[in-house]
């Protein structure tokens, strides 16, 4: 027969799973239901979750194949790489699920893009190991002789965790005349019952020794024993009697310790101690019972003792016995019913599972954060939740197919520039009265994406870079900014290399890509060039880079770097010296010789001055310090001499002036009066110098004239439209030597008109009432205003 009942319910839980299975295959979120036996060792496989799910064993490993949910999820794991699922731990049935007929751990599995939760149910079906045990190992009895012949005495009962099937089915009692074995089906319990078919006779025999055997439906049976002891009395012919059967009560959960539940009542006919009647529980009730509810043996109250908590256990059954005091006492039993109403007294409870630690900010609206799931302890309307979002614009929930399941989704696009870190706070409220609830605080930090390009604080830049810089040092930094974070902030620095046209500078130009720190590999010319422009281009790191860009305007300063060249005189040997005839009757103001030389400096750098250094006589010979002219400062007596040498110096105004010098060797000559009074072609040569003269005279005062025209109109176009990239003008006089020229001097922020006649104390002075010449100041932003003083 216990066969039978095996094989029934083997088949009945084929059936069960098929019927699963094939709900699962019909409808996408059913579930899936496995068995596996208790006792098992680790690693023993239940089944292929990957393949009865349909999913692809290869994805499980980059789908985040798992097991999410409950505590009890460490005796299971899942294989990734084959989606089977296996024993992680020893399972002991009585442990896990205690009293329970079916023992079911509930699983959630979750695979990743797209997002899918499955629920597989295992059921832990139970093993014949553990045999039937009594809560004693000898029960006594004393019981009076002319006992009533049928009369029922219980017997501990056996107890065997096990499910039914394996638990206690049968008992046996050890041979005896007097005695014989009964069962009340008690609910799931049989208890025993110690039954007289023969009437006692203390004077033949006073004692009664008995072996109760508990054998359990296991294949093979195991058993346990409890012996029995039975004293026989004298008579008390009459048991009380309970007014009811059954007594049933209702009572609130967490009612005070010390409130009446109920009361019972029994009657005993008998009269004096034989009709005095105590109360007690049964003695093989759950350890439970007797830590929450107690009996008073006297009056039969039965009132709270401890926590009562519906969430632990919604009924509890009590076995009552009346006892009389008569030799022997009578016993009667009774049932009290003890049923726990729910009261709202447990607040919700909100479970996050996070999929995302990190959310990206490009991230698309929909996008799925976290599951939030809610539960309630209590039942009814006091289990039921609501679950409400702290208001933010960029997040909202969604419920799931399966209850008190949600989605924790974005709803507007984020940015991490402008917020990078959310609170966001969860609030479940159950509908009891008063309703409770409780609040999560949900952190969710965005990460970085690279959406923000290097920026430069200003475009272009300008550098005024002083010539005969040393190759290899640093000219110019720049920097450049990126909001975002990390490597997609991590910029490094290039320059954009040119095509090879004559004013591409990049080839001589080096930039550090750390720091941005821009190297001349070559020493720069004024002379050579004045200006010229490159790039340098800003990346940062990220994926897929992004850039920006700067133009560097470049201005080269002139430096006094020049000698002056003596153009006149020159020798054949390349020499600077000259010889000079005169004659002795010369006028004062005799132009005896001219020293012509040029600086490739501008400005003051230069601005060449002439000084006679040496002279046989200074009272005869005066030297023009712009102009380079020789000329006599009186007539020659006859006492001078006839040579006479002169050594001149040449030198510019820089602040570290360079020189050159140059010789004149003046020879007087007596006069040839005779020789000019017989050659009349000397006189017409005389004459001829002179027109040479005077037309010279006439050629430098137009000179002049176009040079102070050419000077207006420059300082008229120079108010009306932008200056060009040069910081320099310039004019040559008509006999090589530069004399006009506009310089800026760094040192004094101003700029200057400089040229013959002109000295330092003849610069241009901001405020004087002179001609203006507006030249705009890049590194300063605002216009120089330029006023020249008229010469």
């Amino acid at each position: 027969m216990e066969g039978r009942e095996q094989r029934s319910g083997s088949e009945h839980w084929w059936i069960l799973r098929v019927f699963s299975l094939v709900f699962y295959f019909g409808h996408v979120s059913a579930q899936i239901r496995y068995s596996v036996p208790e006792g098992v060792k680790e690693g023993y496989t239940i089944g292929n979750v990957a393949k009865d799910l349909g999913l692809d064993a290869g994805t499980l490993m980059d789908r985040r194949f798992r097991i999410v949910s409950g505590s009890k999820d460490a005796l299971f794991q899942v294989n990734q790489n084959n989606g089977v699922l296996s024993v992680s731990s020893s399972i002991d049935r009585e442990e896990l699920c205690e009293d329970n007929v079916n023992c079911l751990i509930n699983l959630k599995i979750v695979v990743e893009n797209p997002l899918e939760i499955h629920y597989v149910a295992v059921e832990i079906t139970d093993i014949n190991d553990n045999s039937p045990s009594f809560p004693e190992k000898e029960q006594h009895f004393k019981m009076w002789e002319h006992t009533a012949l049928g009369t029922r005495f219980q017997l501990h009962a056996a107890r065997d965790p096990d499910t039914p099937t394996n638990s206690v089915r049968a008992y046996k009692l050890s041979r005896d005349d007097s005695f014989e074995i009964d069962f009340r089906k008690n609910d799931e319990d049989k208890i025993p019952f110690l039954v007289l078919k023969k009437p006692l006779d203390r004077e033949s025999r006073k004692e009664h020794r008995l072996i109760l055997t508990a054998v359990d439906g296991g294949n093979p049976a195991k058993s346990g024993s409890m012996n029995i002891s039975i004293t026989v009395l004298d008579t008390n012919d009459n048991s009380p009697i309970f007014s009811q059967a059954t007594y049933s009560v209702t009572i609130q959960e967490n009612t005070a310790i010390g409130t009446v539940v109920i009361k019972v009542n029994a009657t005993d006919l008998d009269e004096g101690l034989n009709g005095d009647i105590e109360y007690a529980l049964g003695n093989t009730l759950k350890r439970k019972v007797y830590d929450i509810f107690q009996l008073d043996n006297m009056t039969g109250e039965i009132s709270v003792k401890g926590q009562v908590d519906f969430e632990d256990t919604e009924v509890f059954k009590l076995d009552v016995q009346a006892t009389d005091k008569g030799q022997p006492p009578l016993a009667a039993e009774s049932r009290v019913i003890i049923k726990i109403q729910d009261v709202n007294d447990n607040e919700p409870e909100i479970e996050v599972t996070s999929l995302l630690n990190l959310v990206p900010e490009d991230s698309k609206p929909g996008t799925v954060i976290a599951l939030i799931s809610v539960a309630d302890k209590d039942s009814g309307p006091n289990g039921k939740i609501t679950v409400n979002l702290s208001e933010n614009v960029h997040f909202e929930l969604k419920p799931s197919i399966q209850d008190n399941m949600y989605s924790f989704v974005t709803k507007a696009l984020l940015d991490r520039e402008v917020t990078s870190f959310y609170d966001i706070t969860i609030k479940a409220s159950d509908l009891g009265q008063p309703p409770l609830s409780t609040s999560k605080v949900l952190n969710v930090q965005i990460s970085d994406v690279n959406d923000n390009a290097p920026k430069f604080p200003q475009n272009p830049l300008e550098l005024y870079l002083m010539e005969n810089n040393a190759p290899g040092t640093s000219i110019l930094s720049v920097s450049a900014t990126d909001q975002d974070l990390n490597e997609n902030a991590a910029i490094t620095y290039n320059l954009v290399r040119g095509n090879g046209l004559q004013n591409d500078m990049s080839a001589f130009l080096n930039v550090n890509s750390d720091n941005g720190n821009i190297y001349a590999l070559k020493s720069f010319d004024f002379e050579t060039m004045k200006t010229f422009q490159f790039h340098v281009v800003a990346t940062d790191s990220g994926t897929p880079p992004l850039s920006s860009n700067v133009t560097v305007n470049v201005y080269i300063l002139d430096q006094n770097d020049n000698t002056p060249v003596i153009l006149y005189p020159i020798n054949n040997n390349g020499s600077a010296a000259c010889v000079e005839e005169i004659p002795r009757n010369v006028n004062h103001g005799h132009l005896v010789s001219k020293v012509r030389a040029y600086d490739a400096d501008i400005g003051y750098n230069g601005w060449l001055l002439f000084s006679i250094q040496e002279v046989t006589d200074h009272t005869l010979f005066g030297l023009d310090r712009y102009t380079g002219q020789v000329r006599t400062l009186r007539s020659f007596a006859e006492t001078d001499e006839a040579k006479h040498n002169m050594i001149i110096l040449i030198k510019d105004n820089g602040n570290t002036s360079l020189s050159a010098t140059a010789t004149v060797i003046v020879h007087v000559v007596e006069p040839k009066e005779a020789f000019a009074a017989s050659n009349p072609k000397n006189t017409v040569t005389n004459e001829d110098e002179n027109n040479v003269t005077f037309y010279l005279i006439i050629t430098l005062s137009s000179v002049s004239g176009l040079f102070i025209i050419s000077i207006i109109v420059l300082i008229v176009m120079q108010c009306s439209k932008p200056t060009d990239s040069s910081k320099y003008l310039q004019e040559t006089n008509y006999d090589g030597t530069l004399c006009h020229s506009i310089q800026y001097r760094s040192g004094d922020k101003r700029y200057m008109l400089v040229g013959p006649r002109m000295s330092i104390g003849s610069t241009i002075v901001p405020g004087s009432n002179g001609n203006t010449l507006v030249v705009p100041d890049r590194r300063r932003r605002a216009s120089v205003e330029v006023r020249i003083r008229q010469i």
